[in-house]
């Protein structure tokens, strides 16, 4: 058999994409071979919109040792569950910067679109491949989410056209109301603790500056995190120490407002305001704009602290 998963600290993205590319391959080669995976215990989002289209949430997998894997939405060694260690990895289906190194030839599939369950989607309608009503559903919310509804700078027209695509498929009339239903679902964090919603879509990036952690959460309203902004940074600070961080940093996107407060704890806090080209108060600042940890955020880490 052959494992599809996801990065640690799964998000909506990389579990659809799972799921999705195991029912495809299954398809493609009349087999159960593909089994869907995750790394990690599923985020709030993702869970929501499993029971709401009936999918079973994947396998959890303590260890890659000695199992054959398919990447999706990573292929950087620091965001493998155990690193990789013992894994044969036999495809990478992505949509972020290539960080990977394989001896033998793979399938790899890496495109500069907005989601990887967009490239997957595009597979079935091209391929012309039955894709169950709920299945679409669940990628819907996964390119939904990803694009910040098509809001994002990572969003392309291929995502766009598939957004239509899925919609149609799944028979959700409206996605735009489909989309905001499932960042109210993402921004509600009054049952969260301060480290789930840091860890809810975290991923850990190394620079020659030494180890990042960088977290996302999407909110219709800002105020619902004002209260708890001193508990929040105090965490950070909790996980950089702990954990031996140069930085962590959480980021909470205004969909409507169309832009993202930073909460930091760092080593180098003057550098940090280089990076970020903004002062920095009391470890938190405002920038307009800020949608993608992809295509904004990391860029203006690594060039500051990967030289």
């Amino acid at each position: 058999m052959v494992y599809i998963i996801g990065h640690k600290s799964p998000d909506l993205d990389s579990v659809a994409a799972a799921i999705a590319l195991a029912d495809l391959k299954n398809k493609l080669t009349a087999s159960s071979e593909y089994i869907p995976a995750v790394a990690e215990d599923v985020n709030k989002e993702t869970a929501y919109c499993l029971e709401k289209f009936g999918l079973t949430t994947p396998e959890k997998l303590e260890s890659l040792d000695g199992k054959e894997i398919v990447l999706v939405d990573h292929n950087e060694e620091s965001q493998i569950l155990g690193g990789g260690v013992g894994a044969k990895i036999v495809g990478v289906w992505d949509h972020h910067k290539i960080a990977f190194k394989c001896d033998l030839p793979i399938e790899f599939r890496n495109l500069p679109w907005g989601s990887t369950c967009t490239i997957i989607a595009r597979h079935f309608f091209c391929k012309d491949i039955k894709l169950e009503k709920n299945l679409a559903g669940l990628l819907l919310a996964a390119v939904l989410v990803d694009t910040v509804m098509t809001k994002s700078p990572t969003c392309t027209e291929y995502d766009r056209e598939v957004i239509g695509q899925l919609a149609a498929a799944s028979g959700i009339e409206d996605w735009k109301a489909f989309g905001l239903e499932i960042f109210k679902v993402r921004g509600a964090v009054s049952e969260m603790s301060n480290e789930a919603i840091i860890k809810n879509d975290f991923k850990d990036f190394e620079f020659k500056a030494g180890k990042f952690g960088v977290g996302q959460i999407e909110t219709v309203d800002l105020n619902d995190f004002a209260e708890r902004e001193d508990e929040l940074v105090a965490e950070l600070i909790k996980i950089k120490d702990a954990e031996g961080y140069h930085s962590v940093i959480l980021f909470i996107t205004d969909i409507i407002k169309e832009g993202s407060k930073f909460l930091i704890a760092t080593n180098d806090m003057a550098t940090m305001e280089k990076a970020l080209n903004n002062k920095i108060e009391n470890n938190r600042v405002y920038i307009d704009g800020i949608f993608s940890r992809k295509k904004q955020v990391i860029p203006m880490m690594t060039e500051i602290f990967d030289k």
